[in-house]
């Protein structure tokens, strides 16, 4: 037997269709219950216990009781990046699902790739800060830069809480609309943050769709001007 890391056994459990589509609805960051996912995947409480169970063990989830409810989550930003790049993956190579909507133009503009922003802005706002040398490139290793640091502490980004996690502070996240890179780590969280309470944005409810009102928009397209 070869040794090394298991890939299939994470692939079997991205890559039955119910699983993935739970995996899906829980990259808006938010928790959801048993009820909740079973609905996001068209089968019964039952098969949905059983789905979760398996994708907590394999350690995609973690569970969160409040009360007599029980709430699930991505385990970590690795699962939420892994699974954006998967999509973008698939986007590139063809594998559509054919159901289109509405929403669909609203997703590709600006949505929440778990904590973080993606989506035509998430990608611009990337190269924005990449052109202005404010972040290393991505072939260098994705990190912030002296006048970066100084850039988004003018913008009341505070770096002494996000030092302290274990998170990265700036990490790549394949975007699966652009398929190229959008900012993601605690810095890209910090600043997904920052935008709502400048009251720039809002997350629609139930959706992973981030809405820019009218002055943010234009404070964004500024600010991050490519």
């Amino acid at each position: 037997m070869k040794e090394g890391p298991d890939i299939a056994l994470l692939g079997s459990l991205i890559g039955e269709p119910a699983r993935a589509n739970m995996l899906t609805a829980l990259l808006s960051g938010k928790a959801l219950t048993a009820s909740e996912l079973a609905g996001e995947a068209g089968i019964s409480a039952q098969t949905a216990s059983s789905h979760l169970a398996k994708m907590q063990s394999g350690g995609l989830l973690i569970q969160r009781k409040q009360g007599r409810h029980r709430y699930f989550a991505l385990a970590d930003d690795d699962v939420g990046s892994l699974l954006e790049a998967m999509m973008g993956l698939a986007a590139k190579k063809g594998h559509l699902r054919t159901r289109t909507g509405p929403k669909d133009p609203a997703l590709r503009h600006a949505r929440v790739c778990y904590n973080h922003l993606a989506g035509d802005l998430g990608v611009q706002m990337m190269d924005s800060l990449l052109a202005k040398n404010l972040l290393t490139p991505e072939n260098e290793g994705l990190g912030l830069t002296e006048s970066g640091k100084s850039f988004f502490e003018e913008f009341a980004i505070d770096f002494e809480p996000l030092e302290k996690l274990r998170r990265p502070l700036c990490k790549s996240c394949l975007d699966w609309s652009n398929r190229r890179s959008h900012l993601a780590g605690s810095l890209g969280s910090a600043l997904l943050t920052r935008f709502y309470d400048l009251g720039w944005a809002r997350r629609l409810e139930n959706s992973r769709i981030v809405s820019f009102n009218v002055r943010g928009e234009r404070e964004f397209m500024r600010m991050f001007a490519v």
